[in-house]
């Protein structure tokens, strides 16, 4: 015998709300956020947009990265540049963000441009040998909205802001959605990701929450 446990519908787990659009919010999923069920604490990105570069300890050149810009269209997580073809002077490298897929080639001492990033991969007084590598962290996506996580990186995803009304996937791609922010009656039981300090977030934005 098969059993086969369906999702929470959208809206499900609400009970009431407030009248008008005082309960209710258009919001954005950050990419990388993955596939989020309705009923899911969400959290509002808070942190500023950065980028902090660290080399392998294993590395060949000692080139820095500089002049860096991180724009909404990056992921929060660990992108990787790596150094595929050296030269004097010079080099070629490619970066990979957080969920595995290329997304540019570069030149060593010209500006890269690609997944929201902008950087310059100076070269040092060792040239990069090929294999030699970066560790880029990006915290990215101000002002959007991710999965609550009470463990999760400090850029905001600790506070709940917010309950998402319907299900999204924003695994690759930033995503409106609605989230339900304050004031609203809902069921415990349907919610996804609530625990003591996510329960006392929303109650202090006027929610109910019933077993």
């Amino acid at each position: 015998m098969t059993i086969k446990t369906e999702g929470v519908y959208t809206g499900e787990f609400l009970l009431s709300e407030a009248s008008g659009t005082r309960s209710r919010e258009e919001v954005v999923i950050a990419a990388g956020s993955g596939i989020l069920p309705a009923g899911m604490l969400i959290a509002l990105i808070t942190a500023a947009n950065a980028l902090t570069p660290t080399a392998d300890a294993g590395n060949i050149g000692n080139g820095t990265i500089g002049s860096v810009t991180v724009t909404s269209a990056a992921i929060t997580g660990d992108y990787v540049l790596n150094i595929t073809e050296a030269a004097a002077n010079a080099g070629t490298f490619e970066v990979v963000d957080p969920m595995g897929l290329l997304i540019g080639e570069g030149t060593v001492g010209q500006a890269f441009t690609g997944g929201g990033l902008t950087f310059t991969l100076a070269d040092g007084s060792t040239d990069f040998a090929v294999d030699d590598s970066f560790t880029l962290a990006v915290l990215a996506n101000l002002g959007e909205y991710t999965a609550y996580d009470d463990d999760g990186t400090d850029d905001g995803r600790r506070a709940a802001s917010g309950i998402l009304f319907a299900s999204v996937d924003a695994t690759v791609n930033d995503v409106r959605a609605v989230g339900v922010m304050r004031d609203a009656e809902v069921i415990e039981r349907l919610l996804t990701g609530l625990d003591t300090n996510g329960r006392a977030d929303l109650l202090a934005k006027g929610f109910v929450i019933r077993p």
